[in-house]
């Protein structure tokens, strides 16, 4: 009853070892690239930067989980995990090209603006992940 499931734990376990590795460089460089510290405005209650970095987590998260389901193989999900990156990182950069005083409305807690950039991300991850399927 159980030996499909024990059989699949060392691919289940490379799978989301990966996965988190590549969620982890992906915060990294996230929060390297905005102007402003999400973790430390987190920290001190700002609400526009939760909301803001959530929706960057979900909106890389989802193009990650469907190169796992599409593909089943690690280089693949490597590789959409590059591109996912780069296409939420891309679409930071257009936020701030489309709404200059979004770097200073996040620090400043705008919810406003972390709806609208959370929602951008997430648009962009499913867009993302519907076009790995």
């Amino acid at each position: 009853m159980f030996d499909p499931v024990i059989n699949s734990l060392p691919a289940f376990a490379g799978f989301f070892a990966t996965a988190v590795i590549l969620l982890a460089v992906f915060l990294v460089l996230y929060v390297f690239v905005t102007p402003y510290r999400e973790m430390s405005l987190i920290r001190e209650g700002n609400t526009a930067a939760a909301i803001s970095l959530g929706g960057a987590i979900v909106g890389f998260a989802l193009p990650i989980a469907v190169s796992v389901v599409v593909s089943h193989n690690l280089y693949a999900m490597l590789g959409w995990g590059v591109v996912a990156g780069a296409v939420q990182l891309l679409a930071y950069v257009a936020a701030r090209l489309a709404l200059p005083q979004i770097s200073s409305s996040i620090p400043q807690g705008k919810v406003a603006s972390g709806v609208f950039l959370a929602s951008l991300s997430l648009g962009v991850g499913i867009l993302n992940a519907g076009c790995i399927a």
